[in-house]
């Protein structure tokens, strides 16, 4: 039996998580963390999830991780330094799906992953994944004449823009051409300026409603247009992405993994 954790355990990832947990036979929630002052602290976990009682209170103890085989954060990016401290002293796995991640925390994670195994991610679900490589096919294919666009729509409460899971897109796209993100990245437009730059790769962000998730590439060259896209309808896709990421993490050794690596891409 695979004993899991789940950090932001009151979110919309944490409530998902612990509702649909219940369909693996295997895996078990024996943690649910939140930060310190949350209203949900005390309050049984399965029940706030909507589900049934799970016997497991919310909490904020980190020592709690010393009980689990895998952490799965879906937390806000300024706790998962000190989610990775904890999983190293606990020598517990993590599967990281929180966004936003600045450089330090990202350091932070690949710091980690020597000491632990780790699995950091931007989007879990199989379709995006695909999607990554996809991309990074395609830019490596056509020329540079095809001009480079990426939109991501997600609902009104979402906190980072543009998503994490548009920033892997453009990094795929960057990588499949071979170029720098942080030199050819244009992050929306405005006013009047010059013509757009031959292989500069656009991010757009949209925000808006109840959207889960609608992420679009745009090749767009004189006389033809490719586009590749994926829609989410159902936060549940990113949901067993992640449970699926903690089965194949639990037990691994040391290392930085992504959902590649779980999907044999």
């Amino acid at each position: 039996m695979i004993n899991v954790a789940i950090a932001g355990a009151a979110g919309r990832m944490g409530k998902s998580l612990i509702r649909c947990m219940t369909q693996f036979d295997n895996m078990k929630l024996c943690a649910a963390i939140e930060a310190v002052g949350q209203q949900t602290i005390g309050q049984d976990a399965g029940t706030q999830a909507g589900g049934p009682a799970a016997g497991i209170a919310i909490n904020a103890d980190l020592d709690q991780l010393a009980n689990a085989d895998v952490l799965i954060d879906f937390s806000f990016h300024a706790a998962v330094p000190e989610h990775l401290e904890a999983c190293v002293q606990h020598k517990t796995a993590i599967v990281i799906g929180t966004t936003g991640l600045d450089e330090n925390e990202l350091e932070a994670v690949q710091n980690a992953a020597k000491s632990t195994a780790v699995l950091h991610a931007p989007n879990m679900s199989v379709g995006m994944n695909l999607l990554f490589a996809m991309v990074k096919d395609a830019a490596g294919r056509l020329p540079e004449d095809y001009d480079i666009e990426i939109t991501e729509m997600h609902h009104r409460h979402k906190k980072d823009a543009p998503s994490g899971t548009a920033l892997r897109i453009a990094e795929c796209a960057a990588d499949g051409r071979n170029v720098k993100l942080s030199e050819k990245a244009c992050y929306g437009r405005h006013g009047i300026g010059d013509e757009r730059p031959r292989g500069e790769i656009g991010i757009h962000t949209l925000r808006g409603g109840d959207i889960v998730g609608d992420h679009t590439v745009l090749f767009s060259a004189d006389g033809e247009q490719v586009l590749i896209g994926h829609r989410a309808t159902n936060r549940d896709v990113f949901t067993m992405g992640a449970l699926r990421a903690a089965q194949w993490i639990a037990g691994k050794p040391a290392g930085a993994y992504t959902m590649r690596d779980v999907l044999g891409l």
